[in-house]
């Protein structure tokens, strides 16, 4: 019997479901991309596999229950995109159907419990840095606490960077060149907060007025990728309403924020604001890509130093947002800087959002193998830019014994500045 996925029942998202379901073809280009099918070596937790998976639930013909380990184990990374010759936007799929899922699935009161500490924490700085604190006081004691809160602990540093306020208002040095908003982000705020004032300074020293709007909020990404549509909504609604129209971009510093918020039209799919976030989105942009737009930069002087540097391409810039010479070009055109690439580049670090938390084994087992490719290099540096994957790689090289510093992009360059 032929099924139908019935678009109308699983509201203004069926119809984005629907379209990624008939574009896969099932060649199975995305399987060898897929760092979950690497790790577990079944057809259902392959990107071809998990299409199947879902279209039947969506038709009617398989039990959610069924399809959600599957479904949960995938990290969101996107590798299939790009690898796919048919142009399946998996990501109209993935979230709206785990979106669909939080409604309907079963779960324990402690699964319950974790996920609304993750949901109520993460997206807001003040909370986070507060939890954190608390958390670096009983990290050595982790091993008596329950399996399933050692992740988180095993994330945070035992103490945290120094607080860093932000104001409002950023003048350009020189000429202006440009005027920008800046998202300063949840997670960074707390765990990196130097990534936003490197992010400052070398827009400043290029004469790019920098506004970071005091009303905005979590840009949403965690909550969507988790399934938490209302949540969404809600942060994504709070920036469209923060930031400023007088502005010549809207700029992002860590991937997965910017990948989250040019998914903003599908959150607010069917709502009134739908054609304001596909205007905003069009803003949305990464800082490498800004600074690239903007044409030639003050040059970065010349220290006499010699220094390799590994990149790993976050996957949300460069497959969620097709983002990977701008971020190269930047740390290239620092003297004496030697970029060297990673073995396996296109593979997830594992972070990936709470993916670190949910899936703590597959998370685990990618997160060494990229702090093991960084090693091969012998790169001094390894840079990248997104706060998850440098929190991810930072943990491995430590357990690997490695001193290898992590670095944003930007925190590489604005350090070339000061040389």
């Amino acid at each position: 019997m032929n099924h139908e996925i019935d678009t109308s029942k699983h509201g203004p998202l069926g119809g984005a479901m629907a379209e990624a379901v008939r574009s896969c073809v099932h060649c199975g280009f995305c399987l060898p991309a897929c760092p979950t099918y690497g790790e577990l070596g079944r057809e259902s937790d392959s990107p071809r596999g998990r299409i199947v998976l879902m279209k039947e639930v969506l038709e009617g013909a398989m039990e959610l229950e069924a399809a959600l380990p599957h479904v949960d184990a995938c990290l969101g990374c996107l590798a299939c995109e790009p690898a796919c010759p048919s142009g399946v936007q998996y990501r109209d799929l993935i979230s709206p159907f785990r979106a669909m899922a939080a409604r309907e699935r079963e779960v324990g009161w402690g699964e319950k419990l974790r996920r609304r500490m993750v949901l109520e924490t993460l997206p807001y700085p003040e909370r986070f840095r507060a939890g954190a604190r608390m958390a670096g006081w009983v990290k050595p004691m982790a091993g008596l606490l329950p399996k399933a809160l050692r992740p988180m602990l095993e994330l945070l540093p035992v103490v945290l960077p120094k607080r860093v306020r932000l104001e409002e208002f950023y003048p350009a040095v020189g000429e202006r060149r440009g005027r920008v908003a800046l998202l300063a982000g949840c997670a960074q705020q707390v765990l990196d907060p130097d990534i936003n004032v490197a992010t400052i300074e070398v827009l400043t020293r290029n004469g790019v007025e920098v506004v970071v709007p005091q009303g905005q909020g979590c840009c949403g990404a965690l909550s969507w990728h988790v399934g938490d549509h209302e949540s969404a909504k809600g942060f994504a609604r709070r920036n469209l309403g923060a930031f400023p129209n007088d502005v010549d971009a809207v700029l992002t510093n860590a991937a997965g924020c910017g990948s989250g918020i040019h998914e903003y039209p599908l959150i607010l799919r069917g709502t009134e604001d739908e054609e304001g976030a596909r205007k905003f989105v069009t803003k949305v942009c990464d800082v490498s890509v800004y600074l690239a737009r903007l044409g030639e930069l003050v040059a970065v002087p010349d220290s006499g130093r010699e220094l390799t540097v590994a990149y790993h391409d976050a996957c949300h810039l460069s497959n969620g947002q097709g983002v990977r010479k701008e971020p190269r070009n930047l740390l290239k055109a620092v003297p004496g800087l030697r970029l060297v690439e990673l073995r396996d580049a296109h593979l997830c670090c594992g972070s990936a959002g709470t993916y670190n938390i949910d899936q703590p084994e597959i998370a685990a087992s990618l997160g060494a193998q990229k702090a093991r490719a960084v090693l091969a290099t012998g790169a001094t540096v390894v840079a990248s830019g997104n706060i998850g994957c440098l929190t991810q790689l930072q943990m491995h090289l430590q357990r690997l014994g490695s001193e290898v510093r992590v670095r944003h992009t930007v925190q590489v360059l604005r350090d070339a500045y000061g040389a």
